[in-house]
Protein backbone atom coordinates (compact mmCIF):
# COMPACT_ATOMS: atom_id res chain seq x y z
CA UNK A 1 0.00 0.00 0.00
CA UNK A 2 1.23 3.53 -0.74
CA UNK A 3 1.24 5.80 2.36
CA UNK A 4 1.63 9.35 2.53
CA UNK A 5 2.79 11.04 5.27
CA UNK A 6 3.48 14.80 6.87
CA UNK A 7 4.88 16.03 10.26
CA UNK A 8 5.88 19.58 11.50
CA UNK A 9 9.12 20.39 13.24
CA UNK A 10 7.56 18.34 16.50
CA UNK A 11 7.24 15.31 14.35
CA UNK A 12 10.35 15.67 12.52
CA UNK A 13 12.38 12.98 14.02
CA UNK A 14 8.97 10.16 14.70
CA UNK A 15 8.43 10.90 10.98
CA UNK A 16 12.01 9.44 9.54
CA UNK A 17 11.03 6.40 12.15
CA UNK A 18 8.20 6.03 10.48
CA UNK A 19 8.97 5.33 6.75
CA UNK A 20 12.02 3.35 7.68
CA UNK A 21 9.07 1.35 9.90
CA UNK A 22 6.51 1.46 6.83
CA UNK A 23 8.96 0.86 4.42
CA UNK A 24 9.90 -2.45 5.86
CA UNK A 25 6.75 -3.60 6.29
CA UNK A 26 6.31 -3.36 2.47
CA UNK A 27 4.61 -0.24 2.13
CA UNK A 28 5.84 2.01 -0.39
CA UNK A 29 6.13 5.60 1.47
CA UNK A 30 5.71 8.84 0.40
CA UNK A 31 6.78 11.75 2.79
CA UNK A 32 5.66 15.06 2.29
CA UNK A 33 8.01 16.92 4.35
CA UNK A 34 9.24 18.57 6.13
CA UNK A 35 12.70 16.99 5.44
CA UNK A 36 15.10 19.21 7.62
CA UNK A 37 14.25 20.56 10.92
CA UNK A 38 12.67 24.03 11.54
CA UNK A 39 11.19 24.92 14.91
CA UNK A 40 9.03 27.27 13.37
CA UNK A 41 7.64 25.82 10.55
CA UNK A 42 3.88 25.52 9.15
CA UNK A 43 2.07 22.00 8.99
CA UNK A 44 -0.68 22.44 6.72
CA UNK A 45 0.75 22.55 3.84
CA UNK A 46 2.55 19.29 4.60
CA UNK A 47 -0.33 17.83 5.97
CA UNK A 48 -2.27 18.93 2.60
CA UNK A 49 0.07 17.97 0.20
CA UNK A 50 0.11 14.69 2.00
CA UNK A 51 -4.01 14.20 1.90
CA UNK A 52 -4.07 15.45 -1.58
CA UNK A 53 -1.77 12.32 -2.07
CA UNK A 54 -4.13 9.94 -0.78
CA UNK A 55 -7.22 11.36 -2.55
CA UNK A 56 -5.43 11.27 -6.29
CA UNK A 57 -4.15 7.58 -5.50
CA UNK A 58 -7.78 6.57 -4.68
CA UNK A 59 -9.14 8.34 -7.16
CA UNK A 60 -6.09 6.28 -9.56
CA UNK A 61 -7.41 3.48 -8.12
CA UNK A 62 -3.75 3.11 -5.93
CA UNK A 63 -4.51 1.47 -2.51
CA UNK A 64 -3.68 4.58 -0.39
CA UNK A 65 -3.98 6.31 3.28
CA UNK A 66 -1.93 9.04 4.84
CA UNK A 67 -0.90 9.28 8.62
CA UNK A 68 -0.13 13.28 9.70
CA UNK A 69 1.40 14.12 12.79
CA UNK A 70 2.78 16.77 14.95
CA UNK A 71 3.01 17.56 18.83
CA UNK A 72 -0.89 17.00 19.13
CA UNK A 73 -2.09 15.74 15.66
CA UNK A 74 -5.14 18.55 15.98
CA UNK A 75 -4.13 21.41 13.77
CA UNK A 76 -2.64 18.22 11.12
CA UNK A 77 -6.35 16.54 11.38
CA UNK A 78 -7.83 19.39 10.61
CA UNK A 79 -5.34 20.69 7.86
CA UNK A 80 -5.97 17.03 6.15
CA UNK A 81 -9.74 17.66 6.52
CA UNK A 82 -9.81 20.63 4.01
CA UNK A 83 -8.88 18.83 0.89
CA UNK A 84 -12.21 17.41 -0.53
CA UNK A 85 -12.40 13.65 -0.34
CA UNK A 86 -10.55 13.28 2.92
CA UNK A 87 -11.54 11.55 5.78
CA UNK A 88 -9.04 11.86 8.53
CA UNK A 89 -9.04 11.07 12.23
CA UNK A 90 -7.43 11.79 15.27
CA UNK A 91 -5.97 8.68 16.38
CA UNK A 92 -5.23 8.43 20.29
CA UNK A 93 -5.72 4.56 21.20
CA UNK A 94 -5.64 1.16 19.09
CA UNK A 95 -9.87 1.49 19.67
CA UNK A 96 -9.30 4.74 18.11
CA UNK A 97 -7.55 3.44 15.15
CA UNK A 98 -9.78 0.96 14.65
CA UNK A 99 -13.32 2.58 14.74
CA UNK A 100 -12.10 5.44 12.22
CA UNK A 101 -11.47 2.34 10.13
CA UNK A 102 -13.94 0.61 10.13
CA UNK A 103 -17.01 2.91 11.13
CA UNK A 104 -15.61 6.29 9.29
CA UNK A 105 -13.57 4.75 6.21
CA UNK A 106 -10.82 7.28 7.62
CA UNK A 107 -8.25 8.15 4.80
CA UNK A 108 -5.98 9.67 7.01
CA UNK A 109 -4.64 8.90 10.26
CA UNK A 110 -3.55 12.10 12.44
CA UNK A 111 -1.59 11.34 15.80
CA UNK A 112 0.09 13.44 18.74
CA UNK A 113 3.95 12.85 18.48
CA UNK A 114 4.46 14.58 21.69
CA UNK A 115 1.67 12.48 23.31
CA UNK A 116 2.80 9.51 22.67
CA UNK A 117 5.82 6.96 22.88
CA UNK A 118 6.98 5.95 19.34
CA UNK A 119 5.78 2.19 20.23
CA UNK A 120 2.51 3.65 21.12
CA UNK A 121 1.86 5.63 18.04
CA UNK A 122 3.61 2.80 15.91
CA UNK A 123 0.88 0.50 17.06
CA UNK A 124 -1.42 3.08 16.05
CA UNK A 125 -0.53 3.60 12.50
CA UNK A 126 -0.48 -0.58 12.07
CA UNK A 127 -3.69 -0.82 13.05
CA UNK A 128 -5.22 2.16 10.83
CA UNK A 129 -3.74 0.28 8.57
CA UNK A 130 -4.49 -3.04 8.85
CA UNK A 131 -8.37 -2.46 9.74
CA UNK A 132 -10.28 -2.46 6.82
CA UNK A 133 -13.74 -0.62 6.25
CA UNK A 134 -16.39 -2.68 7.69
CA UNK A 135 -19.29 -1.71 4.43
CA UNK A 136 -22.00 -1.72 7.53
CA UNK A 137 -24.97 0.33 5.24
CA UNK A 138 -25.45 2.61 7.85
CA UNK A 139 -21.58 3.50 8.32
CA UNK A 140 -22.08 3.76 3.95
CA UNK A 141 -25.05 5.76 4.30
CA UNK A 142 -23.47 8.37 6.83
CA UNK A 143 -19.98 8.78 5.02
CA UNK A 144 -22.21 9.43 2.09
CA UNK A 145 -24.08 12.44 3.59
CA UNK A 146 -20.82 13.39 4.65
CA UNK A 147 -19.39 13.67 1.14
CA UNK A 148 -22.48 15.16 -0.09
CA UNK A 149 -22.15 17.88 2.37
CA UNK A 150 -18.88 18.73 1.35
CA UNK A 151 -19.69 19.00 -2.46
CA UNK A 152 -23.31 20.36 -1.85
CA UNK A 153 -23.50 22.22 1.26
CA UNK A 154 -27.16 20.56 1.69
CA UNK A 155 -27.81 16.59 2.93
CA UNK A 156 -31.09 15.19 0.99
CA UNK A 157 -33.58 14.39 3.25
CA UNK A 158 -32.38 16.46 6.19
CA UNK A 159 -32.90 19.62 7.15
CA UNK A 160 -29.71 21.86 8.64
CA UNK A 161 -31.19 24.88 9.40
CA UNK A 162 -31.85 25.12 13.71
Amino acid sequence: MRIHIATDHAGLEFSQDLAEHLGREGHEVIDHGPLSFDPVDDYPSFCIRAARGVVADLEAGIEALGVVFGGSGNGEQMAANKVPGVRAALVWSVNTAVLAREHNDANVCAVGARQHSIDEALLFIDTFIRTPFSGDERHVRRIGQMAEYETTGAIAGFSLED
